[in-house]
């Protein structure tokens, strides 16, 4: 039996998958079109966030199952492993303490305009000092947009750390775990953008679905507000936030996901004032790739011993 890998993961899944006599094979290079040329006779895939399309399913005559190095499963061809009858796999909560983290991280290092001040101390510019407009978080309303394990942890940092006032929004979750985490039900979106000093995005979806943070939302945040995005990169409209970014109508954003990764060079986003970019590194701690590699390892050794994985996703 083998396993292909299309992007590195951490090497206890590597060790775990060969004492379990399944042999690895990796891609040479980590892109689709790479992939579809050499998944060949896999018996199964562990795919990070290039996902799996169906021209790579449809090259792998064996395949039996396709774990996804996390939980968001939208670039894997889903419809086309259903129809062969693949087992899809994800790694839902493995990684959400990490990506808690850098929520609050970004929050924090936007709050205090941290990227601009590390570059004016390289620059001998000791003056932004005078010049930099810190906001203090303590007392300020987080808006949870979506309400599943990641926007609860970052509610237990936000209160109980720096004293936050969090109110959420998600309409499939329901009302009564919102008080459990003494956190503020809000019924609308609209509502809750109108309220919050720090909007935080942690709603899951496909890629295929509309942007809920459009221009007309973009519009409905408070002059002095914050946007970050954790989530995934198709819940805002780009060009719009490069827009009300670039008039100054919010104070600024922070993004670790994007419609399209890696970005293009002539992206407005890239030229966008007020905003700071990382390269989707929610999940990318030690503990917690740790974490996500041996979970897929594990379920593809399920899988390929006859056994019915744990974490299934859209089942065939």
């Amino acid at each position: 039996m083998e396993c292909f890998i299309t992007q590195p993961v951490h090497d206890s899944a590597l060790t775990f998958l060969k004492e379990h006599g399944i042999a690895v094979r990796h891609a040479t290079v980590p892109d689709m079109e790479t992939v579809v040329r050499e998944i060949g006779a896999a018996d199964a895939v562990i795919t990070r966030d290039i996902g799996l399309s169906r021209d790579a399913i449809a090259a792998a005559p064996h395949l039996r199952i396709i774990s996804c190095h996390g939980v968001g499963t939208n670039r894997i061809d889903m419809a086309a492993a259903q129809e062969r009858g693949i087992t899809v796999t994800n790694t839902p909560g493995v990684n959400s303490q990490s990506v808690a983290e850098l929520t609050i991280g970004l929050m924090l290092a936007s709050a205090r305009d941290l990227c601009r001040a590390d570059h004016a101390v390289r620059q001998h510019d000791w003056q932004f000092r005078y010049t930099c407009e810190g906001m203090e978080l303590h007392g300020k309303t987080l808006g949870l947009v979506g309400f599943g394990a990641i926007a609860r942890k970052v509610a237990v940092i936000a209160g109980a750390g720096l004293g936050m006032r969090v109110i959420a929004w998600s309409p499939s979750m329901a009302a009564d775990c919102f008080a459990q985490h003494g956190v503020e039900r809000c019924n609308t979106l609209e509502e809750l953008l109108g309220r919050s000093d720090v909007v935080s995005i942690h709603r899951a979806g496909k890629q295929d679905d509309p942007p809920l943070m459009t221009q007309s939302a973009l519009r409905l945040m408070q002059p002095h507000a914050l946007l970050i995005n954790v989530g995934r990169g198709f819940a805002i409209d780009q060009d719009a936030l490069a827009r009300i970014l670039a008039e100054k109508r919010i104070r600024g954003a922070a993004l670790d996901v994007m419609r399209v990764e890696p970005p293009a060079e002539d992206d407005p986003l890239l030229c966008a004032p007020a905003l700071l970019l990382t390269p989707h590194l929610g999940g990318t701690t030690q503990e917690a790739l740790q974490r996500m590699a041996l979970t897929c390892a594990q379920q593809v050794l399920a899988a390929l011993s006859g056994l019915a994985p744990e974490h299934r996703v859209g089942l065939p």
